[in-house]
C-alpha cells in the first residue's frame, strides 16, 4: 500500500496555520522588546478624549482633549508602528493564501483607516460609556455594507476569520494555564455536555417534528447553532454533503442571530445581575461565532471575556470530532451507499489549528516566561500584546460588518421551517447552557473558580 504523502505546504498556505505563525511572531517580538528592553514595540492606544469643556475635575483627570492627543509626536509614531507591523504580517499572510499584493495592500490600507476611525469614535468620552470599540467596529461596517455597499476593490482585505484567529493566538498569551486548569472541568461540563444534546435535539426536531427532508441542512444547522457558527457549519456541511446553497442559508441565519445575540445577550446578562464569570460562560456556550464571543464577553469585562473564550475554545475542539461522526453517520445510516470514505484523519483536517496556537501561547506564558521573569514580566508583555490583539479584533469586527448585508441574507431565508429550526434550537441551547452554567458556577454545588 502506498504511503500517504504529508502536504507540508499546508503549514504556511492555510489560514489557520498562518494565524498561528503571525501570532507567534508578534508574541516573540513583544517578549524580546519588553523583557530585553530593546525597543518600544507597543501598539497605539487611544486615550479617552472629548471636545467638550464642561467636565468635572474627576472627569478631566481621565480625559484628554482630542487636539492634544492628535498633536503629540508619540501618537503618530505609535500609529505608524502599528500600521507597519499589521500591514507587513497580514500582507505576507494574504500572499501565501493566494492574494495578489497589489490588490490586498490598498484594500488593507482602507480597512486600517476604518479601524482607526472606529478606535477614535469609541474613545470619545460619552460614546465610550455606552458601547465598547468592538460594537462600534461592527456598526461602522454594517452602515457601509447596508447603505452605499462595499466596493469590490476593498474585498481582498475582508478576511474576518484570519484576523480573529490571529487575535486569539495573541490573546492566548494572556490566558495563563492556571486559569485553564481551574476552569477546564467547568468548561468541559458546559461545552461538551450541552453541545451533543443540542445537536441530537435539533436533529430530532428538524427531521421528526418539522419533517425537513433535507437532512444535510438539518445537521449543518444543528452544528452551527451548538458549536461555533460558520466554522462548524462548513466542517459539518462538508462531512454531510450539504449543498452550497443550503450551506449559505445556514450560515446566513447563523450570522443574523449571532449579531443580535452578541449585542443583546450582554445587556440581558447585566440586567439580570448575573456574575461576570457566569455571564461569560453563558456567552461562550451560546453565541455562535468565536469572534462574536470575544465581542460580547468584552462588554462584560476581562473576567467574562476570559471565561467566554475558554468555554468557546473548549467547545471548538469538538468541531473535528463532530465532523468525523457526522461523516460516519451519513455514510453508514443516512446515505447507505458506502461511497463516502471516513478516516480518523478527518478529525485533524477539520480541527481548527489556531486553537493549538492559543494553547501553546498560554503554555509559553505559564511555564517559560512566568517562571523566568515572574508575574510582572508576563503582565508587562501582555500590556504590549493587548493592543495588537485589539487591533486584530477591530479589523475582524469591521470586516464582519462589511460582509453582512441584511437584504441578501433575508433573500436566502427560503422556507420558514429552517428559521424555526434555528430559533427553537437556539432557545433550547440557551436554556440548557444556562442550567449547566448555574449548576457549575453558581457556587451552590461546586466552588467558584477564580480566574487571574
Amino acid at each position: 500500500m502506498a504511503k500517504t504523502k504529508i502536504n507540508w505546504s499546508k503549514l504556511w498556505r492555510t489560514e489557520d496555520w498562518l494565524a498561528v505563525w503571525i501570532g507567534f511572531i508578534v508574541i516573540a517580538v513583544a517578549c524580546v522588546a519588553v523583557l530585553g528592553g530593546a525597543f518600544d514595540f507597543s501598539a497605539l492606544k487611544f486615550s479617552t478624549w472629548t471636545l467638550g469643556e464642561n467636565l468635572s475635575e474627576a472627569q478631566a483627570a481621565k480625559v484628554v482633549p482630542l487636539g492634544v492627543q492628535l498633536s503629540g509626536g508619540a501618537f503618530w509614531i505609535k500609529l505608524a508602528l502599528t500600521f507597519a507591523v499589521l500591514v507587513v504580517l497580514f500582507t505576507v499572510g494574504a500572499k501565501l493564501l493566494g492574494e495578489k499584493i497589489k490588490n490586498y495592500v490598498p484594500a488593507f490600507v482602507a480597512l486600517f483607516v476604518l479601524a482607526v476611525i472606529v478606535r477614535l469614535i469609541s474613545a470619545e468620552f460619552t460614546l465610550n460609556r455606552y458601547l465598547e470599540w468592538a460594537f462600534w467596529a461592527l456598526i461602522v461596517g454594517l452602515l457601509i455594507s447596508n447603505t452605499v455597499g462595499v466596493p469590490q476593490w476593498l474585498r481582498p482585505a475582508i478576511k474576518t476569520e484570519f484576523y480573529i484567529k490571529t487575535g486569539l493566538v495573541i490573546m492566548g498569551f494572556s490566558v495563563l494555564f492556571s486559569n485553564i486548569a481551574k476552569f477546564g472541568l467547568y468548561g468541559l461540563g458546559i461545552a461538551w455536555v450541552v453541545t451533543p444534546i443540542v445537536i441530537l435535539f435539533m436533529w430530532w426536531f428538524g427531521t421528526k417534528v418539522l419533517k425537513i427532508n433535507n437532512k444535510p441542512l438539518v445537521i449543518t444547522m444543528a452544528s452551527a447553532t451548538s458549536v461555533c457558527g460558520t466554522s462548524a457549519a462548513i466542517a459539518t456541511g462538508a462531512a454531510s454533503g450539504c449543498k452550497k446553497t443550503d450551506l449559505t442559508m445556514a450560515v446566513s441565519i447563523s450570522i443574523i442571530f449571532t449579531v443580535l445575540m452578541m449585542v443583546f445577550e450582554p445587556m440581558i446578562i447585566k440586567a439580570t445581575g448575573m456574575s461576570a464569570l457566569m455571564g461569560g460562560a453563558l456567552i461562550g456556550g451560546t453565541v455562535d461565532s468565536t469572534g462574536a464571543v470575544v465581542v460580547a464577553g468584552t462588554a462584560l469585562g476581562e473576567e467574562a471575556q476570559t471565561a467566554a473564550v475558554l468555554v468557546k475554545s473548549i467547545q471548538n475542539i469538538l468541531i473535528g470530532f463532530i465532523a468525523f461522526f457526522v461523516a460516519l453517520f451519513f455514510a453508514t445510516k443516512v446515505e447507505k451507499n458506502g461511497t463516502r470514505s471516513v478516516g480518523a484523519s478527518e478529525i485533524w483536517t477539520r480541527f481548527p489549528k489556531f486553537i493549538i496556537g492559543f494553547f501553546v501561547a498560554s503554555l509559553v506564558a505559564s511555564f517559560i516566561i512566568q517562571p523566568l521573569c515572574g508575574a510582572d514580566g508576563v503582565s508587562a508583555v501582555n500590556k504590549c500584546l493587548d493592543q495588537y490583539k485589539n487591533w486584530a479584533f477591530v479589523l475582524a469586527f469591521v470586516s464582519i460588518g462589511l460582509d453582512t448585508n441584511f437584504k441578501e441574507i433575508v433573500k436566502q431565508m427560503q422556507g420558514g421551517k429552517v428559521l424555526w429550526l434555528y430559533v427553537v434550537g437556539q432557545v433550547f441551547n440557551i436554556v440548557l447552557t444556562f442550567g449547566m452554567v448555574w449548576l457549575l458556577l453558581s457556587g451552590i454545588l461546586f466552588p467558584i473558580p477564580v480566574l487571574d
